[in-house]
């Protein structure tokens, strides 16, 4: 009986053991194949045996969180364009790009290019093809840019300049080269010897690269350093490899390398929309030497209120917190003037520069003209309502965007600027009661002729004279205006040169009209332009196209014939004449009524 039982128990644990066995056998299988399938690469994420490249990735990604912090710290100073869809962009505009013209293909009809209107913060908007939908060869790339970046990447292409490095250029190649080819190469038992060069070789050229910038920072012996890598990659070359490895690896280091561009090509732009919001460090200087004076000096503060509120003058307004911009422009069109004894320049600011502005043009003189400085501030609270900025608004700027257009010929006006009017404008009838008719100029203005013929235009029973783009119509923003009732073929107009008959305003009750409409759009982006655009719906006289001539802030490819024949020059865009970043072959036109000579402008260094 026990040997029976003992027999009866044996089965059992036999059984035990041999579970145990296959699962040890199991385990040790398993632990060949993980280390396998890191030395063929199963995973996209890992990197062959041997030597391992540094994560770029990580480093790319931690500074694109470091820009995104920035960007949201300064969101609200900067244009809603560069802040919006800041990682995920390319991509999701070529699909959508490509859907359009399948779309459009299947349909056998033309369709009307879709825009998509983006605000620009402060500041303005105008017609911007780009440089690349003026020259043949359109590249892919550059369009997507400019229809998210606008006139960076026309700012971008025009100052780009020649990699004068030529050294550091063929060691970053080199090693790019010799990156792709050492996994393959390591994984041949034969080479190893190569694998230990191919190694050394990379790590020392990365070392260098890591402290040099330039050809000048390269080490003495770097030419014999970079024909050793030659010769490594040369012999890495004649062996045989796996190609689908090589080419794999190529693929993950150009993938690598396409990040680190997208990372500094954000940068870039978000630095360069940073530039051209900020107000330049001489102008700063300027206004505040001139606030300082004007408290300690007051014995020259005239004032002449009659002729400001004579209905028989002409009378110009200028929205402007900047001193330099707003003399520019009453300079340029008193010098132009036939008579201008006629002439009353308002110029309405807000309360942190008017004793800047009203010291600067009590202290200067225009010939017969004579100049009003405004504080807007004291009119805002009894016109605004709760949901609208209380300070004062320039004219709103908006980059408008063409979606869906495929022939090269129509490329040229596929992103435009487009400046409207802003809260602020819609105060003119309540700030000049006496007036019945003014012409509002905008402060990136320069006036090349006599604008006096604009006091006897008739404009019939429409309220405002301005110039109009066609290029975009009602219709083509029809997604922003909501279920507003309006003429989908009416076209856009721009500010910047606008005539308007003040008693007809007031008539219609315009402004009345516009805060209803901001109430009904305040939850769209660019509530003002749409409300504005809606405003003035059937009562914009469309003044002849000669009379302005805009793009000078955006467009490089303006003939100096078209630019002599207006009589009006916009620099609307984002390149501003008083700017650094300001398109240096437009500048001329500008500085040539600024006085060289004047003492605060020198000693601000304000002129160049």
């Amino acid at each position: 009986m026990k040997g029976g039982g003992g027999g009866g128990g044996v089965g059992p644990a036999k059984r035990r053991w041999r579970f145990l066995a296959v699962g040890v056998l199991f385990l040790v299988v398993l632990s060949m194949l993980v280390p396998l399938g890191f030395l063929l690469g199963l995973h996209n994420g890992f990197h062959s045996a041997g030597f391992v490249p540094r994560p770029h990735t990580t480093t790319s990604g931690d500074r694109s969180n470091h820009v995104d912090n920035l960007v949201r710290k300064l969101g609200p100073t900067l244009p809603k364009d560069i802040l919006k869809h800041y990682v995920n962009e390319a991509k999701n505009e070529t699909s959508s790009a490509n859907a359009t013209r399948k779309s459009q293909k299947k349909k056998g009809t033309p369709v009307p290019p879709q825009v998509v209107l983006q605000p620009l913060g402060k500041r303005n908007i105008s017609g911007d093809g780009g440089k690349a939908g003026m020259k043949g060869g359109i590249d892919e790339g550059l369009r997507l840019c400019e229809l998210q970046y606008g006139s960076y990447c026309i700012w971008h292409e025009e100052n780009r300049e020649d990699m004068k490095d030529s050294m550091v250029k063929k060691l970053k190649d080199q090693l790019f080269v010799a990156r792709a080819y050492y996994p393959s190469v390591a994984k041949i038992p034969a080479q190893n010897a190569l694998t230990r060069d191919l190694r050394q070789n990379i790590q020392e050229l990365e070392r260098i690269l890591s402290e040099s910038t330039t050809d000048a920072d390269l080490p003495p012996e770097i030419q014999k350093k970079s024909e050793r890598m030659e010769a490594t990659i040369a012999k890495s070359k004649s062996v045989t490899t796996d190609c689908h490895n090589v080419d794999k690896k190529l693929r993950q280091i150009f993938d690598l390398t396409e990040d680190e561009a997208n990372f500094h090509m954000k940068q870039s732009a978000f630095l360069y929309q940073l530039a051209v919001q900020t107000m330049p460090k001489s102008q700063h200087c300027l206004s505040m030497r001139l606030t300082v004076e004007y408290f300690r000096d007051d014995s020259f503060d005239q004032e002449l209120p009659v002729k400001y509120s004579d209905p028989t003058l002409q009378h110009y307004v200028i929205f402007s917190t900047n001193v330099i911009a707003s003399t520019v422009v009453i300079n340029s069109t008193v010098m132009h003037a036939r008579d201008s004894m006629n002439q009353v320049f308002h110029v309405l600011t807000n309360g942190q520069n008017y004793y800047a502005m009203k010291h600067w043009f009590l202290g200067n003189t225009f010939k017969d003209a004579i100049v009003e400085v405004l504080n807007i501030d004291p009119f805002i609270p009894d016109f605004y309502d709760k949901t609208t900025p209380s300070h004062l608004n320039l004219p709103t700027e908006f980059r408008v965007s063409f979606h869906g257009i495929n022939n090269a010929s129509a490329m040229h006006s596929r992103t435009q600027y487009i400046s409207i009017f802003s809260h602020s404008h819609y105060l003119l009838p309540e700030i000049f009661k006496n007036l019945e008719k003014v012409v509002v100029l905008d402060d990136d203005v320069v006036v090349q002729q006599d604008l006096s013929t604009l006091w006897s235009l008739n404009m019939g029973q429409k309220v405002m004279g301005a110039i109009q783009i066609c290029s975009v119509r009602l219709g083509q923003v029809r997604s922003y205006l909501g279920e507003s009732n309006f003429h989908k073929n009416s076209c856009t107009w721009m500010s910047g040169l606008n005539v308007i008959d003040l008693a007809r305003w007031r008539k219609l009750g315009i402004s009345e009209t516009y805060w209803k409409l901001v109430k009904e759009v305040s939850k769209k982006e660019g509530s003002a332009a749409l409300a504005s655009l809606l405003t003035f719906q059937d009562l914009i006289y469309a003044l002849d196209n000669d009379w302005v001539l805009s793009g000078l802030g955006h467009d490089y490819e303006l003939s100096t014939q078209s630019i002599k024949k207006a009589a009006v020059l916009h620099y609307n865009g984002n390149m501003k004449p008083w700017l650094e970043l300001g398109i240096p072959k437009y500048k001329v036109y500008w500085r040539k009524f600024l006085n060289p000579e004047n003492q605060f402008l020198n000693e601000c260094n304000v002129n160049p």
